[in-house]
């Protein structure tokens, strides 16, 4: 099936392209941490990085979204590829001449980023123009194991950079990986909706459009529970997941931080795995198989807050890298599936905000009651609310009436 999918030529371009986008941002992600790191030698530092790239999504992830709807996608999608092609490069031939600062990284940082609010839900909301609803599983399946497998070789790739090119032409590479994606989008070919123009010349304000989707998304009630829910299960999973599992390995299993490279690389595996063996399981992603796979989620998570030796760990993480792509993968075919074409960009941001939302909330909580509270305790605690807030889910959700799919589009 994968085969037969990547025969298509649109597909294969499209996968082609974010593969290589995706090991740009991992190479630059690191370069940006290890330069801010060598310029300041702070922590502190360091982490305003972090901050400078989850900031934009908060501020412009809405606005881009508008941006997608309006606006034809696949020109956008270039443009900004190549827009953003010489602002990274600007940061290695600063560092040549000597000239480089931590404030310049800041704002180089902020910006490509912010670029990214206006990239990702257009390229997100191309998917569905490209694919057909009944090979849907497989290509998003197909293209999660590729992003992800990625982040699982980009390790040995950053390792060989190191050594050779040095870190700051991973900026290089990541300049070279945005020439690719522009390339194989141009290529890509689809029809966009041909009233786009008319809606926009009416829509052509940045609240309203973003009025206008809230007022649709009150009548949804499929699509506000599954953004409520993941809201919730993602503010349960950030922190223990992000500092949680690292701080736990550190105090209970000597060589910590190798093990817990060695943890990531299995859960990466693990995930791979699932992506690949979803498709043959099932062919259409409903409401129960998301919840089934946030009930094997948030288990993974209680496994972990349980867990003191290195068997259960690998166990626990195994279960988690099961549970969160089944629910994650459920819910971008939900959004596609239920989406409107001219509102797959505020669809798709909107999500991305609350998931950026919930990264800050969760880190920032979660951050204030490790200081005091055991980080088993946490664990236990966010893998319980996981796996009751499923529950209530399920029972709140699925006592419809007989007959009524949850899955009927309502035309706006």
């Amino acid at each position: 099936m994968i085969i037969k999918l990547l025969r298509n030529k649109n597909i294969f371009f499209y996968m082609a392209g974010a593969g290589a986008s995706s090991l740009g941002d991992v190479v630059s992600g690191l370069a940006f941490l290890f330069l801010a790191y060598e310029l300041t030698g702070s922590g502190v530092h360091t982490t305003g990085i972090a901050i400078s790239q989850a900031l934009p999504y908060l501020l412009f992830g809405l606005i881009g979204g508008v941006f997608a709807d309006w606006v034809n996608k696949k020109s956008l999608l270039i443009l900004i590829d190549l827009i953003r092609v010489p602002i990274i490069f600007s940061l290695v031939l600063i560092y040549q001449f000597e000239l480089m600062n931590y404030w310049y990284l800041i704002v180089v940082s902020f910006v490509i980023q912010t670029l990214g609010c206006f990239f990702n839900p257009s390229h997100r909301a191309i998917f569905p123009l490209i694919t057909k609803e009944e090979e849907r599983t497989t290509a998003n399946s197909l293209l999660d194991t590729i992003t992800r497998g990625v982040h699982v070789l980009s390790p040995l790739v950053v390792v060989g950079f190191i050594h050779t090119i040095g870190e700051i032409h991973f900026f290089t590479i990541d300049a070279i990986t945005y020439l690719i994606s522009a390339f194989f989008i141009r290529k890509i070919q689809f029809e966009e909706d041909s009233s786009a123009p008319t809606k926009r010349n009416k829509t052509f304000h940045i609240l309203y459009s973003i009025k206008e989707f809230g007022i649709w998304l009150k009548s949804e009630i499929t699509l506000r529970k599954l953004f409520l829910m993941t809201l919730i299960m993602v503010f349960c999973n950030t922190w223990v997941w992000q500092v949680g599992l690292l701080l736990q390995i550190v105090e209970n299993v000597p060589n910590g931080k190798q093990w817990y490279s060695i943890l990531l690389g299995w859960y990466g595996v693990a995930v791979v795995i699932t992506n690949i063996l979803v498709p043959f399981f099932w062919k259409e992603l409903t409401i129960k198989i998301y919840l089934f796979g946030s009930i094997i989620w948030g288990v993974g998570i209680v496994v972990l807050g349980v867990s003191y030796q290195l068997p259960l760990y690998f166990l626990g993480v195994f279960i988690t890298a099961v549970g969160l792509p089944i629910a994650s993968l459920s819910r971008v075919y939900i959004l596609q599936k239920l989406l409107p074409i001219d509102k797959l960009g505020r669809g798709f941001s909107f999500n991305a905000v609350l998931l950026y939302f919930s990264n800050v909330v969760s880190l920032g909580s979660f951050g204030y009651f490790s200081s005091f509270v055991s980080t088993h305790v946490l664990f236990i605690v966010s893998g319980a609310l996981m796996l009751l807030i499923t529950l209530v889910y399920h029972v709140s959700f699925l006592r419809k009436v007989p007959g009524v799919s949850p899955y009927k589009r309502l035309n706006s």
